[in-house]
């Protein structure tokens, strides 16, 4: 085992070479600008499942719950354990499916919520709970009113929902669905899921708690909010849809910096990495800075890609190598090693977003957040915003 000392060095070492800044601040603006958009009664659950998208869960969570959130959202159950074992104890919604014994009593231990998606679901839930002397589990039902994702068809909501208000281990504290275009300018499928959503909701006898909205439908439409709104990608500060920029004012969480390991000059006709996918047509000035594809740098990206080196946009060339790339600095005099580059964030007046290079890989920005290795440190930047503890237990209360 380590020494604090030992441990100590080695985060430093660490940052020396790469790292990944969280602007906490940033993360409670946005919070706050999706806040605002919101009904009083409306809660905020802040999705923070794959490791908050890359920016750190516990961090994350503990920052947004501080901004104004008062949910969060996993995907699996050692994501919730996680937070629990963090002191965090908001409601805890679990996105995915579980079926095991094992599964269902911790879900029960650590105070979690599951998601119910099919009949036979509910029922080995409440065999399980019924092992156990615990008060009934607070259920979630999943219906699918067009993802052809998780969940049991939207036509047989009643039944669904009669089942487990049959089953006395169980309560139901929600009923939900996903919409998959919602951040498609073309509203014609998000409207016919929420149609059938509303249809699944007036058969029922009894109105629980209700949310469909994902990032895109909160920004795009209140009557789409209903009780709870599930944010993902806009609590980190980036836009689901280029149509959408203009609702809300958001501010990048992530920026991903290296530090210049090397300076050296080539002369023209002087290959540069792997496979000489770069070949100098004049004597130019290069710096190799470490980070690489083993970091989540996509490989995909290699001469595709500029860097930000004391404001300045600078291109990334030849191949992209493990720990390593190889940038062209010849318009930056006097470059030394050891000086920070900004492969995604905010240098100066320059900018670079996720979204540029999901655009230059035909995939999307969620992606991007997501790939950055946790050999990367996350040090946190900025100071959060605290919302008083009274406006959330109002919006607990009213929600």
């Amino acid at each position: 085992m380590l020494s604090w000392d030992q441990s100590s060095s080695i985060s430093l070492m660490q940052r020396e070479r790469a790292w990944v800044e969280i602007d906490l601040a940033a993360l409670s603006h946005n919070v706050q600008q999706i806040r605002g958009l919101l009904a009083p009664k409306t809660d905020l659950m802040a999705v923070v499942k794959a490791d908050a998208y890359g920016h750190g869960a516990v961090t994350v969570a503990q920052t947004v719950l501080q901004a104004g959130a008062t949910w969060l959202g996993v995907a699996t159950i050692p994501e919730g354990i996680e937070l629990r074992e963090a002191g965090i104890d908001a409601p805890i919604l679990v996105l995915g499916a579980t079926h095991a014994a094992e599964q269902i009593r911790a879900i029960a231990h650590w105070n979690l919520q599951p998601t119910l998606c099919t009949p036979k679901q509910a029922l080995v839930f409440a065999e399980a709970m019924s092992q156990m002397s615990r008060p009934p589990l607070p259920v979630h039902i999943k219906l699918d009113t067009g993802m052809s994702r998780l969940g049991t068809s939207w036509q047989r909501a009643i039944e669904f929902v009669q089942l487990v208000q049959r089953l006395p281990q169980l309560t139901i504290a929600s009923l939900y669905s996903h919409l998959a275009t919602a951040d498609d300018p073309d509203p014609t499928i998000m409207r016919q899921q929420q149609k059938r959503y509303e249809s699944a909701i007036q058969a029922l006898s009894f109105t629980p708690r209700l949310h469909l909205a994902n990032s895109a439908a909160t920004l795009t439409d209140p009557s789409l909010h209903y009780d709870m709104v599930r944010t993902g990608l806009v609590i980190y500060g980036l836009y689901p849809a280029d149509h959408l920029r203009n609702r809300v004012a958001l501010k990048p969480v992530m920026q991903v910096k290296a530090r210049v390991t090397q300076v050296k000059t080539i002369q023209p006709g002087t290959g540069v990495s792997y496979g000489y996918r770069f070949v100098a047509d004049r004597e130019t000035q290069i710096a190799v800075v470490g980070i690489g594809y083993a970091d989540g740098i996509p490989r995909n990206l290699s001469h595709q890609m500029t860097v930000l080196v004391r404001g300045q946009r600078v291109a990334q060339i030849g191949s992209i190598t493990m720990d390593q790339i190889m940038v062209d600095v010849s318009s930056i005099p006097a470059l030394q090693e050891g000086e920070v580059v900004t492969l995604l964030g905010q240098d100066g007046n320059q900018q670079i977003l996720a979204d540029e290079w999901a655009n230059t890989l035909g995939t999307i920005s969620w992606e991007i957040l997501c790939s950055f290795k946790h050999r990367l440190p996350r040090v946190s930047v900025g100071q959060p915003t605290r919302v008083p503890q009274a406006a959330k237990r109002g919006m607990r209360e009213e929600g």
